[in-house]
C-alpha cells in the first residue's frame, strides 16, 4: 500500500467521494478544493482524503476521506488521516478539524479512536435544503445534524 499526492482528474475519484458524501451537490462544492493524497494498491486508488484550508491559517479540515467497501478494515484510513495531519504540521497547522454524521456510529468511534475531540453540533445539518435525499437512514438512525471534532496536531 502507498499513500501519496494526487495530482490527477478528480473526476475519476467521484466513486470515492461518494461514498464519503450522500450530497451530489456538496461533492460538487468542493471537490476541485485543496489538495488530494490517495491510497494506491498496485494501479488502483482504493482510498482518498481531502485536505482543505479554513481561512485560518492555523486550521485545516479533513472535508473528505473514505475507502473502498473491499479495502475498509485495513488500516487505510489511518493511514490517510496520518498523511492528512503530516501535511498540516508541514503548513504550520495546529489544528485538524472533521465532520460527520451523528448517526454514523463507525465514524464516531473512528474519529475518537484518533484523538479527535468532538467541538460542536450542527443541527439539521443533513436534508433537502443542503442536497441530501429526505429519509437517510445510517444504521437506522435518522440523517440529521453533524458533529464537528477537532485534533490539536501539538499533541502526539
Amino acid at each position: 500500500m502507498h499513500i501519496e499526492r494526487y495530482d490527477g482528474n478528480r473526476d475519476a475519484l467521484l466513486p470515492l467521494f461518494a461514498l464519503a458524501d450522500d450530497s451530489p451537490t456538496q461533492v460538487a462544492s468542493y471537490i476541485e478544493e485543496g489538495e488530494v493524497v490517495v491510497a494506491r494498491a498496485g494501479d488502483e486508488i482504493v482510498g482518498h482524503a481531502l485536505i482543505i484550508d479554513t481561512g485560518d491559517a492555523a486550521t485545516f479540515e479533513l472535508k473528505s476521506i473514505a475507502i473502498t467497501q473491499a479495502r475498509q478494515g485495513e488500516g487505510l484510513g489511518r493511514a490517510l488521516v496520518a498523511a492528512a495531519i503530516t501535511y498540516c504540521r508541514e503548513r504550520g497547522g495546529r489544528h485538524l478539524i472533521v465532520s460527520t454524521a451523528t448517526a454514523d456510529i463507525g465514524n464516531l468511534r473512528f474519529y475518537q479512536r484518533l484523538g479527535f475531540r468532538m467541538a460542536s453540533i450542527v443541527k439539521d445539518a443533513f436534508g433537502p435544503a443542503t442536497g441530501y435525499p429526505e429519509g437517510l437512514l445510517i444504521d437506522s438512525i435518522p440523517l440529521r445534524d453533524q458533529v464537528v471534532f477537532e485534533l490539536d496536531l501539538g499533541a502526539d
